[in-house]
């Protein structure tokens, strides 16, 4: 099976038949696929799954990214549009993972339009206010230890969602998201007060606490 087949089939799985596949069967599909080939599988398969699952094998070739980059969207009343996750049982920021060939300000603009269906315009991403760098420990390759580098972006933007009627990806409607616009302050009671257990997700809770206040302080 030539490489494009192998991408095509691959393509065509569902979500939870991606996530299914294993370690094994991933380290036989990347070793012969070219450096373009890789980052047009990443997309294909989902980054975070992909860096999971590869890790090892890629590690050779390429940067591996576990950066990533989240906005605080502001409306014209000056609120912050703050998301729930089921999936991690959390509120916090849009954003997620740099995914392979991205520059920051692109993850912003993928997650933003995935996560609450705002295209936002290049011009209104400007640099990132504030960088977390954080030691992200035993994740995800069995005990080595990295450092994350994480931007926030501050976005003023009178574009705004219809929390009724967001188009999610395939991934992100089996996360179900909710959509809330709120003030700063009562931004960060939530945040604090919904900070999950798990020892990652707690991490970027609290980092977006700190990027709030930052923010705040501006």
């Amino acid at each position: 099976m030539s490489s494009r087949e192998v991408i095509d089939k691959i393509r065509n799985l569902s979500t939870q038949e991606k996530r299914n596949l294993t370690y094994e069967a991933l380290v036989k599909i990347i070793e012969p696929l070219t450096s373009d080939e890789i980052i047009e599988l990443s997309n294909v398969i989902g980054y975070p799954v992909f860096t999971r699952l590869c890790m090892g094998v890629l590690k050779h070739r390429f940067v591996l990214l576990q950066d990533g980059a989240a906005a605080i969207i502001v409306n014209n009343e000056g609120q912050i549009l703050l998301q729930s996750r089921a999936d991690r049982d959390k509120w916090g920021l849009p954003g997620g993972c740099q995914e392979l060939g991205e520059r920051f300000q692109d993850t912003v603009l993928r997650e933003v339009k995935e996560e609450t269906g705002i295209e936002l315009d290049n011009e209104v991403i400007n640099d990132p206010f504030l960088k977390i760098i954080y030691l992200n420990k035993d994740y995800p390759n069995k005990g080595e230890n990295r450092e994350s580098d994480i931007y926030y972006y501050a976005v003023e933007t009178n574009k705004l969602p219809d929390l009724e009627n967001v188009n999610y990806t395939e991934s992100e409607i089996n996360k179900h998201f909710e959509l809330i616009n709120i003030d700063l302050n009562n931004a960060i009671d939530i945040i604090k007060e919904n900070i999950p257990n798990h020892k990652d997700n707690e991490i970027i809770s609290k980092d977006m606490i700190i990027a709030l206040e930052e923010y705040g302080r501006k």
